[in-house]
Order: C-alpha cells, then sequence, then structure tokens
C-alpha cells in the first residue's frame, strides 16, 4: 500500500470481511479479534483481487519492512537529515541485524538493498525534476546527496539522461492553481 487510496481500499476489504481495522498504514494492517477464527483464505483472496499481497513468511515481512522504511524516508523529507551510513539508519530503525535484512532483502528480490534504495531516490527524483519548483541542487540535497555531481552521475547511470536533460523532455509543466480554466 504507497498511498492513501490503497490504504482506503484495503480497510474497506478488511472490513466487508467483518474484520475490525485497529491500525493500518504503509505495508500493515493489524485487525481486532475476539478468537482466532480470521479466514485467512479469504484475507488473501480479497487482497488479491485488489492486486495486492498477504505477506506471511518471516523474510517476506523484513523485506517488506525495510521497503516501508525506505519509502517513509524518501517522502518524508527526513532523508537530508541522515548523517550515518544508509545502512546503519536501517539495522537502528528495524532494530535487526543490516546482514541478516539485506540477504533476505537479496534472496527474495534479486537485487540489493542498496540499488532498491538508489532506485527510489531516481524514482522520486524524477518526480521531482517534473514539477520545475526545485533546483537540482535543492533536489539533490532533498535526496540526501553530498553534492549535484554525485547526484546527475548516478541520475545519468540509471536513467541514461542527465537531471537537466531529463527535466527538458520529460518534465511536464505544471499549472498553478491561478492558470487552471
Amino acid at each position: 500500500m504507497v498511498c492513501p487510496r490503497c490504504i482506503k481500499v484495503v480497510k474497506d476489504d478488511m472490513e466487508k470481511l467483518g474484520l475490525e481495522v485497529e491500525h493500518i498504514q504503509l505495508g500493515e494492517v493489524t485487525v481486532k479479534s475476539a478468537d482466532s477464527s480470521i479466514d485467512m483464505n479469504a484475507v488473501k483472496n480479497i487482497l488479491v483481487s485488489e492486486g495486492f499481497e498477504l505477506i506471511e513468511d518471516k523474510q517476506g515481512l523484513i523485506v517488506e519492512e525495510i521497503k516501508t522504511t525506505i519509502i517513509e524516508l524518501i517522502y518524508s523529507g527526513k532523508i537530508e537529515n541522515i548523517h550515518i551510513n544508509f545502512s546503519d539508519y536501517l539495522a537502528a530503525i528495524l532494530n535487526k541485524d543490516y546482514h541478516y535484512m539485506s540477504n533476505a532483502f537479496s534472496t527474495l528480490e534479486h537485487i540489493t538493498v542498496e540499488k532498491f534504495y538508489i532506485l527510489q531516490k531516481i524514482e522520486r527524483a524524477k518526480e521531482l525534476l517534473s514539477y520545475h519548483e526545485l533546483s537540482l541542487g535543492e533536489i539533490a540535497r532533498k535526496l540526501g546527496y553530498s553534492n549535484i555531481a554525485h547526484f546527475s552521475n548516478q541520475f545519468k547511470r540509471i536513467v541514461g539522461t542527465s537531471p537537466t536533460q531529463y527535466r527538458k523532455e520529460n518534465g511536464s509543466r505544471r499549472k498553478f492553481i491561478d492558470q487552471l480554466k
């Protein structure tokens, strides 16, 4: 679940099954249960019908925690204030051994945690570039890059074009509210 609409869909689906949702957030749902008679097949089927999946194994849960933590970090704006190694940050936030998490992630996702982290930052950069609201320096800082050159090099290596060229070719100019008609 990566957006408010996804959260609403999952909440509504759980309620359709007669489950009372206690807590819901990105990648996680806690339901109130008087007994342990939750029909997990029904839960799984309704989630799959909406394009979601139910993660039941320990490694899958860890991978989901890692993804959620990375996405929340990138979109929260807190990334620019982190002054420790990303692997140390992730281990501290999730209170787990980084090497264990990294191995689980690579095994299930066929990509390293670091590569996933970089790809998420680049996707966010593409989004920010399309808004035409921030300079390259501001975007680099917002995404935790130490300088524009590092950001630009990493962006070009992954996307195949510079951030400036990407902005020119793919960035749609957003209209301000007073320009909408």
